[in-house]
């Protein structure tokens, strides 16, 4: 049996030369399905790795109850120092908290084509770089507590207009200088940070968004969140950093994953037309051959199963090619969704989504066909012209 398919599929493949533009429709249709498809999911996989490694497991995130986004959350500045003075808070040099006191708006950009978007401002108060030890400056200086000063992140130095240290962002209290570029290998990046205190009183600001603080070790966030949530003068929510990050990202990613997807299936149904099709002409033009082939003996299995393995492979060949072209052309390079700066990301489980999806079309595309030719009657095949 293993003989006999490994006999009739090297015929087979010995015959792709005369039937090269026809088996082009399988390559080039896979390719086509697989490369759209892994180009719009490595959008919504950069989004979720930046997301991801934003979050960190050593700090704890403070939003006010029913909050499901920093934007819609408010701690008032009376609710503050009760966060602060809860157990669970590592320790800074001084004694004091590391707990930084956030709050966040959107502001209008120019990207680099012209076109207009948004991204985030965050205010960072005097501990704010203890809580972010990630956080570093790459050209310029920190901008100093109580000035009016900004710093911009890499991204969104590489991707906004006017986002170079000298440049002046205009808020509402007039005019805001770039001191320095920063670094943080998250979407962090993508932003613009000055001093909240001094960002709240220019935005009119009477209460925080958040409160971020490090832990004094991942244990910590038992004691730190019971502390806060048994307070009857706090109505707050407390979660891990990296948990809430890794949820949130879901949240924002959904719909672009699902949509991927949909396009990709959309795709692979009419790849599935195209391969049908092509291996039911291949199965016609070597109808003598195949029937040959069983008039000497070879079983219908055999003959059926080699139908399958062309189609299998001529399906990951063209899924191998489109994952090779979105790779090249989206992993790592920048991109900007709304708010949010990060880099696109094609990693090897969504090749090996792309090339599941090649297999699946190939099974479902060479079926008919290879049914076709297992059960075609030897005379008539070898009456065929």
């Amino acid at each position: 049996m293993l003989r006999q398919i490994f006999i009739v599929s090297a015929i087979n493949f010995k015959s792709l030369g005369s039937r090269f533009w026809q088996s082009m429709v399988i390559v080039v249709g896979l390719a086509a399905t697989v490369g759209v498809m892994l180009s719009m999911l490595s959008v919504s996989a950069g989004m979720r790795d930046a997301y991801v490694k934003a979050g960190d497991p050593g700090r704890a995130i403070v939003v006010s109850k029913g909050s499901d986004q920093e934007g819609t959350s408010v701690i008032t500045r009376a609710m503050a120092p009760l966060i602060i003075d809860a157990p669970g808070i590592a320790k800074d040099k001084d004694g004091k908290a590391l707990a930084d006191r956030g709050i966040q708006m959107g502001i209008p950009v120019l990207r680099k084509d012209g076109s207009k978007g948004f991204t985030t401002m965050r205010g960072l108060a005097d501990k704010g770089p203890g809580v972010r030890p990630e956080l570093h400056i790459v050209q310029g200086r920190m901008f100093q507590p109580g000035k009016r000063e900004l710093i911009v992140g890499v991204g969104a130095n590489t991707l906004f207009q006017h986002m170079n240290v000298g440049d002046k962002v205009i808020l509402p209290d007039g005019q805001w200088p770039i001191v320095g570029i920063y670094a943080t290998g998250d979407l962090l990046e993508g932003q613009v940070l000055g001093d909240t205190e001094t960002l709240a009183a220019a935005l009119h600001r009477t209460a925080y968004n958040t409160v971020l603080v490090r832990l004094a070790s991942p244990s910590s966030l038992e004691a730190f969140k019971k502390a806060l949530t048994t307070n009857p003068a706090l109505s707050v929510t407390v979660e891990r950093h990296s948990d809430w990050y890794k949820r949130v990202g879901n949240q924002n990613t959904f719909t672009l994953a699902l949509l991927g997807y949909i396009v990709g299936a959309v795709m692979a149904i009419g790849a599935l037309f195209g391969c049908l099709n092509t291996m039911y002409a291949a199965v016609s033009t070597r109808g003598r051959e195949i029937a040959t082939l069983r008039a000497l003996g070879y079983g219908a299995f055999p003959v059926a199963l080699s139908v399958i393995i062309e189609a299998v492979l001529l399906s990951v060949t063209g899924a191998l090619i489109g994952a090779a072209i979105a790779w090249v052309m989206n992993d790592g390079a920048q991109g900007v969704f709304g708010n949010t700066v990060f880099h696109l990301s094609v990693s090897p489980a969504q090749i090996k989504l792309g090339v599941s999806w090649a297999i699946v079309v190939a099974l479902l595309g060479g079926l008919a066909p290879s049914i076709a030719a297992a059960r075609r009657p030897i005379i008539d095949a070898l009456r065929a012209t």
